[in-house]
């Protein structure tokens, strides 16, 4: 099997975007609930306004978390993200952009993922075309990490 049907094959990672109400305890509340069906959060990053929050969650158990979260009537969108594992945080992050950069691909937004312990550190970033970056990406030598790779 060559390099591009494993990339074909391979499930991305699926980040989901949750709107909770802007007040103390709702995170809290969102990772109970998943955490009761056995769903872990490996990803998280948080935007903040007045009214509301939008939680962005990578999750170890994408379907359970999108049944989840339509049972109990949760709004929220998915997407798929590029993830790769940072060689080197410094100039792993460094390589990374510029090889974005100079494919022309945009990253609308990228934050860190939580190791468990001993593994690398990971970054997952959404972008303007995936299957593009994935492509660019793994030919130049990146580690890309896919859903199976973090469901654990």
């Amino acid at each position: 099997m060559d390099s591009q049907t494993i990339i074909e094959h391979s499930e991305p990672v699926r980040q989901f975007s949750v709107m909770l109400p802007n007040r103390v305890g709702a995170l809290a509340a969102m990772v109970k609930l998943l955490r009761s069906l056995g769903i872990e959060v490996i990803g998280l990053s948080v935007q903040d306004s007045r009214d509301a929050t939008v939680a962005r969650l990578v999750l170890s158990d994408p379907e359970g978390a999108e049944q989840l979260f339509m049972e109990k009537g949760i709004p929220f969108t998915s997407c798929e993200l590029v993830v790769i594992a940072m060689r080197e945080a410094g100039p792993g992050l460094l390589q990374c952009l510029d090889t974005l950069m100079i494919a022309e691909t945009n990253i609308d937004f990228a934050y860190a993922l939580m190791p468990t312990p001993g593994e690398q550190s990971m970054l997952a970033m959404h972008v303007e075309d995936y299957e593009f970056a994935v492509t660019i990406l793994h030919q130049s030598g990146f580690k890309l990490m896919y859903q199976e790779d973090l469901s654990r």
